[in-house]
Parts: C-alpha cells; structure tokens; sequence
C-alpha cells in the first residue's frame, strides 16, 4: 500500500513538473517496395538503377528495387527509339520506355529515368520549364541535369504511398516531348 502511494506520488510529481513519461514510440511503416525489370531496358539499365536510387534516397514510403529472381516486377522497363514514356496500369504499376530521342537530342538520361519513375509514383507532367521541376520533364532546357524531385514533388509521392492501401488511379500514358515553339 505504502509503495503504491509513493508510485503515485512520484508520477503526480512528474506530471506536474511538466516532465513527459514516454512509452515506446510507435513503430512507423516500412515503405512499400516496388520491384522494377530493367532487363530490357539495354544501354539504360544504370540509369535506370539511378533514377531508382534517386526516389529511394528521398522517399520515405516506397522503395523501388530490382525484382528478385521468381517475382513478378511492379514496373517494366523498355529501351526504343522513340520518346521516353510511362504507361501506368495503377499506382506503382506499369511500364517506362527510356527513348533514345531524347537522349540523342541532349536530354540528361538520369533526369529522364527518374522523371519516367515519377509517373509510376502517380506524378503528372507539370510544363512549368523549370528544371529545379523534375515533372517538368523536356519543358525544362536540354541543358538540364536535375534528377531530383523538388519538396512538393517528393510529398506528393510520399502521400500517394502513405498507407497500406494504395489509392486506385486512372490508367495513363505519360509521353517526354520536345517543347512546342511558343
């Protein structure tokens, strides 16, 4: 009985004194993994696998990794002659063609693999022209090398892939374009 009322005690003292008794903290979700194929993805598989560590150094809740031997990817990845695209089939799902257009005509093939992986992240084209824009895709001029997501960028990610359950999305197809002539 003593003991109880010292316990007590000792915690009103506590909580007045404005000290907090912490318990164990929450553990916070391990981000979704996405696994990706580049094994037809020819002379852009490194860029590929950067454009996949670039989102994996900032992301917080997804990760997008190479598939292992017996699993079916998340992501297919092409190489063509054409423009780079992304078609998505849902959040986190689909395919991306690394162009050689693009690439042939100066564009930064970092910046490209990883504009692509946004779409598959659930990011829009944004033809703001602004490379510090990775969504901006080739509005941005062919001298720019940033293949990182900006901070508004990045959170939209992070919420898409914020829970368990994934949100459902529309189907699409995102095509990397020259910029018209204005």
């Amino acid at each position: 009985m003593l003991l109880r009322r010292l316990a007590a005690a000792l915690f009103s003292a506590v909580a007045f004194a404005g000290v907090l008794v912490a318990g164990a903290a929450p553990a916070s979700a391990a981000p979704r993994v996405l696994y990706y194929d580049a094994g037809q993805a020819q002379e852009f598989v490194a860029v590929v696998n950067q454009g996949a560590q670039i989102w994996n150094s900032r992301s917080t809740n997804v990760r997008l990794e190479p598939v292992p031997a017996g699993r079916t990817p998340n992501i297919r990845i092409y190489a063509d002659n054409g423009w780079p695209r992304a078609q998505t089939t849902s959040l986190g799902n689909g395919r991306v063609w690394m162009g050689r257009q693009a690439v042939n005509e100066g564009y930064h093939p970092p910046r490209i693999a990883a504009h692509e992986l946004g779409h598959i992240l659930g990011l829009p084209d944004r033809r703001t022209g602004l490379c510090a824009d990775l969504m901006s895709g080739s509005s941005a001029p062919v001298s720019c090398t940033n293949s990182y997501p900006n901070s508004r960028e990045l959170a939209q990610v992070d919420a898409n892939f914020r829970s368990s359950a994934v949100a459902r999305t529309t189907p699409r197809t995102y095509v990397w374009q020259p910029a018209l002539a204005g």
